[in-house]
This record gives C-alpha cells, sequence and structure tokens, in this order.
C-alpha cells in the first residue's frame, strides 16, 4: 500500500515535470501513509507544482497562485480594505496565523517540520553527504566510519571530562561521546545546546558513536554582499519603553528634533533616511512583572501606546516606520508574536507612513530596478536571555554586553530559539516559524537595551539600543545598558554610524 503510493506521488510528479531527487524518494521513505496520501492530494491540487513542492510539498502544505503573498499589499486595520505599501518596502514573512488550542501532537510535527527542514540545509554540506540513519549505525556490527544528523535530545559531561550528546533522528537515538583530546570538536560540542539539530561525523561502535566533528546548519560562506544602487539610510531602534518612569523623554525628544533637522550637523545623512525599524518593546506595557505598576509614568495601556504614536507621528511622513512587537508589548510572549493588536494600538495604525509585522519577521526595503533590495531579518530577542546564561562561550565573552555573539550563533544553528525552553513558541505544524529558512541582509534585534553592530558572513548585524534608564532589575543583575544610541547604515555602502542622542 505505501509503494503503491510512492510510485503515483512520484509518477504525478514527472507528469508535472518535476524532476524526482533520490533526496526526494529518501523523504518519502520516512512518511506514514496517512502523510504520503496527504501529499498526493496536494501535489493533485496545486497550481504551480514547481512552486508547490518548493515552498511546501514535503511538508504537507498546498501553494498555489491565488496563496502567494502580494508581498506590497496590506489590509488596513481600520477599514479593513486593501492598502498598497510603498514599493520599495515588501513583507517577505510576518506570521499572522490565529491563535487556536494546541495538542501535544503539535509539538511532535512542528520538531518534524524543522527537523527535516535543517537536514535538508545540513545535507548540502560536504561532509554529510553520506548521511546514515541512526537505526542503521546501531545495526552496524563493524567500527567504521559515518555520519548522522540528528536532534539534540540531551547534553551530559561526564566526570571523566568527556561530553555525550544524546542525538535522535526519525529512526531511533544514539549516544554521541565527545573527548577532549579532540580540542577543536570538544570546543564545538561545549556550545551545543538541547533541541538544536547538528551534523555529526565520527566512527560508530558498540551502539555508539565517537564524534570527529560536529557541523551547524549555519549561513553559507559565499553570501554576496548587496550594496544599494540608490543612495538611502537605514536608523535602528528598539526598547522605547514609552509609559515608564525611566522613559528617556528627552533624549527621544532630540532624536526626533534630529530627524526633523534637515539642515544640521549631519545634514546629508537626515536628507536621505528613507527606514526608520523598531524592533520590538515600544511600550513599557502593564502587568509585565510584579510590581511594575509603581515604575509606570503612564497606567494605562491604551495611553501607552497613544503617547507612542503622539512621539512617532512627528516623524517625517516620507521615513518609512517598520515595528514589530516586544515582551513588553500587548501581545501573548509566546513567538512568533503577531503585529501589534489594533484593539490597543489603533493610533499608531493611523499613521500613514507606518508598518506592523510580526516578531519575527522578514521585510524587504529599498529595492529598485536592477537591485533587489535588502532582506532584513527582524527579532526582538527574547530567546537572548537563555543563551546568554547557557553558553559559556557567550557568557564567558562578555554575555549581555555582545548581542552581537547571541545573534552569530542564532545564525550558525539558523534558529531563533532551538531550544524548547529557551522562550514560549507556537507550535506550528507547516514549518517553524522561529527557522531562518532566509538567509538575510541585515540581522537586527534589541531586548539586551545595549547597541551591538558586528559583520558575520557578510551578514550585518545589528542590535538596538534602548529608551530608558538604567531599571531596578538591571541594577540588581548587573546589566550595563546605554541608552539612546542608534546605528544608521549607508544603504550605498553598507557602512553604519551609531549617532548618540
Amino acid at each position: 500500500m505505501q509503494a503503491e503510493i510512492k510510485k503515483k506521488i512520484v509518477r504525478r510528479l514527472l507528469e508535472k515535470n518535476i524532476l524526482v531527487s533520490s533526496e526526494m524518494v529518501e523523504e518519502l521513505d520516512r512518511l506514514t501513509p496517512d502523510e504520503l496520501r496527504q501529499r498526493l492530494e496536494i501535489i493533485n491540487a496545486s497550481e504551480e507544482p514547481q512552486l508547490a513542492y518548493k515552498e511546501g510539498i514535503m511538508q504537507g502544505e498546498a501553494v498555489t497562485k491565488s496563496q502567494e503573498p502580494e508581498r506590497n499589499a496590506a489590509i488596513d486595520k481600520q477599514t479593513g480594505q486593501q492598502q498598497i505599501r510603498p514599493p520599495n518596502v515588501k513583507i517577505v514573512r510576518s506570521y499572522s496565523e490565529p491563535t487556536k488550542k494546541y495538542e501535544p501532537a503539535d509539538f511532535v510535527s512542528y520538531f518534524n517540520a524543522r527537523f527535516r527542514e535543517l537536514e535538508r540545509i545540513l545535507r548540502n554540506r560536504q561532509e554529510l553527504s553520506q548521511v546514515t540513519s541512526i537505526a542503521r549505525i546501531i545495526s552496524k556490527t563493524e567500527r567504521e566510519n559515518v555520519a548522522l544528523i540528528g536532534i539534540v535530545k540531551e547534553k551530559v559531561n561526564t566526570q571523566t571530562g568527556k561530553i555525550i550528546l544524546m542525538v535522535e533522528d526519525l529512526s531511533g537515538e544514539i549516544r554521541v561521546i565527545v573527548d577532549p583530546s579532540k580540542q577543536e570538536v570538544f570546543a564545538q560540542a561545549k556550545s551545543v545546546v538541547n533541541d538544536e539539530v547538528i551534523g555529526i561525523t565520527g566512527s560508530s561502535g558498540n551502539r555508539m558513536v565517537f564524534a570527529n566533528g560536529i557541523i551547524c546548519p549555519d549561513v553559507p560562506l559565499t553570501k554576496h554582499v548587496k550594496k544599494a544602487q540608490e543612495e538611502g539610510y537605514a536608523a535602528f531602534l528598539s526598547d522605547l519603553h514609552v509609559g515608564s518612569k525611566k522613559f528617556l523623554k528627552d533624549e527621544f525628544e532630540k532624536f526626533l528634533r534630529w530627524v526633523n533637522d534637515p539642515t544640521g550637523k549631519h545634514a546629508h545623512m537626515v536628507q536621505n533616511l528613507k527606514y526608520i525599524f523598531i524592533v520590538g518593546d515600544l511600550v513599557d506595557g502593564v502587568g509585565i512583572y510584579p510590581g511594575q505598576e509603581s515604575e509606570l509614568e503612564i497606567k494605562d495601556i491604551y495611553a501607552q501606546y497613544a503617547e507612542c504614536a503622539r512621539l512617532l507621528g512627528q516623524i517625517p511622513k516620507h521615513i518609512q516606520i517598520i515595528v514589530c512587537a516586544g515582551n513588553h508589548d500587548a501581545i501573548r510572549l509566546s513567538e512568533p508574536q503577531p503585529e501589534l493588536p489594533v484593539e490597543f494600538a489603533k493610533p499608531l495604525y493611523e499613521l500613514s507612513n507606518l508598518i506592523a509585522v510580526s516578531n519575527p519577521a522578514v521585510v524587504n526595503v529599498h529595492s529598485s530596478n536592477g537591485f533587489p533590495g535588502f532582506d532584513i531579518l527582524l527579532y526582538h530577542g527574547y530567546s537572548f536571555d537563555y543563551y546568554i546564561q547557557n553558553v559559556d562561550e557567550i557568557r564567558n565573552s562578555g554575555g549581555y554586553d555582545r548581542a552581537d555573539l547571541v545573534m552569530k550563533f542564532l545564525l550558525q544553528r539558523r534558529h531563533l530559539s532551538p531550544s524548547h525552553t529557551a522562550t514560549l513558541y507556537v507550535p506550528d505544524q507547516k514549518r517553524d516559524p522561529l527557522l531562518i529558512d532566509i538567509v538575510p541582509d541585515f540581522f537586527v534585534t534589541g531586548h539586551i537595551h545595549k547597541t551591538a553592530v558586528a559583520n558575520y558572513r557578510n551578514i550585518s548585524l545589528i542590535c538596538g539600543s534602548c529608551w530608558q534608564a538604567k531599571t531596578d532589575f538591571q541594577e540588581r543583575v548587573g546589566h550595563h545598558p546605554e541608552p539612546a544610541r542608534v546605528p544608521i547604515v549607508n544603504l550605498q555602502t553598507r557602512e553604519t554610524k551609531i549617532l548618540r542622542f
């Protein structure tokens, strides 16, 4: 029965002029009969089979012409009518699935979808071209070199100084031994976290693997550095915390005066400023933590967003403002967080130059004839706390002062929160919304309250500053925020300047 359905799937793909690779056949082998029947139905229903296969057939997601997102269209949240966004701002990916009740089976589907996508990426690595399933490795009776791809179920540091990784794939699980005598591999293993998907090369024996190499999905080395044909600047802000007694109103109004002064010290920059990104925590929120009310200047969430809109409304209308939510905003904490709710943030949606997206999201800006524009990955950064606390390499190299190290770590894993306990999340069955499947030109974050600018494999890493003075909590835990700093990028040269207000 199962073999017959696979034959029908392959035959239908060939009839629709899709070349069937060995990888596709292997993927079909891992599906249950019900999943195979679902895939066959999707293939038969797809209007654009090549697009459908590329985007989702193996994940069970039908894609037709009518379902393709209109990248520069939006629905006006006030009128319900379609709005056309500026042609140089396109929403590539913004999560908008409705909230629903989730069952344990949804988490299984979620992790399976993540595993398959990261496995696909890892299989492109030369070291993993001959991957063997864990079940087959366990069945081997002789010691031999092997390569596997799996998700880390558990990590244990032994009394003898070794690291043991319990790794599983869809066929089974196996222990991977990492010996400290192999210094480079051991250093990699020290930074491995639970639930991330990795490739391992080594030798098998006695139903375990002795690691010689650990491979992360990582972003490619060959990414081209894009530089715009037309001049333009983008400014990156985060963590305004409007409504807090610690909100730095004077400093933010100084920024607003700067952005409205095309004749001042940075006249050329101001004249060509096209985009302002605000990466979460636009307001301080209400009831975010115990005792917060005593630290609020504005105690009503509606009034907080109204004041935020009043301030952002002073930004010139030719500058596009792109915003996403953070953990202090009036929205669910589970990621991905949808766009800011119009119920609370209605005054923001009345700003004609403001575009709200989910957290995370991918936005393309500054495209022109012959230039595809820049893909900008926005993520507020709520998962950062976990990795700063649990990854020695990050904690011992600066911790909260080095957001760029966390960003590099996540790019290497191709995931914004690979560990199950790092953040609350929505277990989407179709695809993992926190996967970094689109390799961005810019990766921009916030949350840390301290600016960081770096480059990793030709991806610009930018962590926004904040507009809130040091809080009592930050004082207690030893954080060192640096507020009122704005990284500004020249999109023609990719040079970044950090202005202090």
